[in-house]
């Protein structure tokens, strides 16, 4: 049996400034390690919340190179943590579209892992309208990552609403779900389908978001969390840049899947 550890999701609240979120994600991550955590996550689009939706198109970095790219890379090897990129924008073949891509780093600062976000948000209600698929290509893979700490499940927020995903990745010990929620979807449904995500799949979600009226009008919700294999909440930040943190033990999940063996029951 692998052993326990802290995990911390970072919230933010970022804005327009490329070199101003990479500096606050860098300070959090930094309290983080602090703590004594060894695995961090920041949230969706940590490195850019821009004032149009195609401002993401300029820092977009090609694969293994880049200021967003090198900044992740050594903050992992500064304090010895393994760190989820949350998501970043990488170059695609549509010149036009990004990939919003988590990418995973070991404690020496290698890249070990690569999701490309696969489900892509729309919403529309009153004056309030989003559209991902105008500025970001849709990803066609799960990503199961087997690491020294966990095995973890990635996944980036609208993602949380389709649950076959998560079936996808077989059993997992972390599912992690870096977010930008609106404000209005965020109230009705994220702790509600985060819980469910972990109740079904008998695993802790770590849960990082941005949290916080941005610089462009936008608002998101917040409540970072990190919840058991029980569904239980064991820490959340309703808004602002914080940190949750807490313990994933391996005792806690042979616990619940063996007094309820759900996963074990599947047969479909």
């Amino acid at each position: 049996m692998k052993e326990a550890f802290e995990a911390a999701a970072i919230q933010m609240v970022s804005g327009a400034s490329l070199q101003d979120n990479l500096a606050e994600a860098a300070r959090l991550i930094g309290l983080a390690a602090e703590r004594g955590v060894r695995f961090a996550a920041l949230p969706e689009y940590f490195c850019l919340m821009g004032k149009r939706e195609t401002d993401k198109l300029a820092i977009a970095e090609n694969p293994g190179e880049g200021v967003i790219q090198d900044c992740l890379a050594g903050l992992a090897r500064e304090h010895n943590i393994w760190l989820s990129s949350g998501s970043i924008p990488l170059v695609s073949p549509d010149s036009g579209r990004v990939f919003n891509t988590q990418l995973i780093y070991d404690p020496s600062g290698k890249q070990i892992a690569r999701y490309d976000k696969i489900h892509l948000f729309s919403f529309t209600r009153g004056e309030e309208s989003y559209d991902e698929s105008r500025g970001i290509v849709p990803g066609k893979s799960v990503a199961r990552v087997e690491t020294d700490l966990a095995t973890l499940g990635l996944s980036i927020c609208y993602d949380l609403r389709f649950p076959e995903l998560y079936r996808a990745l077989g059993e997992v010990d972390l599912i992690l779900v870096p977010s930008a929620f609106t404000y209005t979807t965020g109230k009705a449904h994220w702790e509600i389908l985060l819980r469910a995500r972990a109740i079904e799949n008998q695993c802790y979600v770590l849960a990082p978001a941005q949290g916080g009226r941005h610089e462009n009008g936008r608002r998101t919700w917040g409540h970072s969390m990190l919840i058991d294999p029980w569904g239980d909440v064991m820490d959340v930040l309703p808004e602002h840049a914080g940190i949750v943190s807490g313990t994933i033990d391996p005792q806690r999940l042979q616990e619940v899947r063996q007094s309820l063996p759900a996963l074990r029951h599947r047969t479909i």
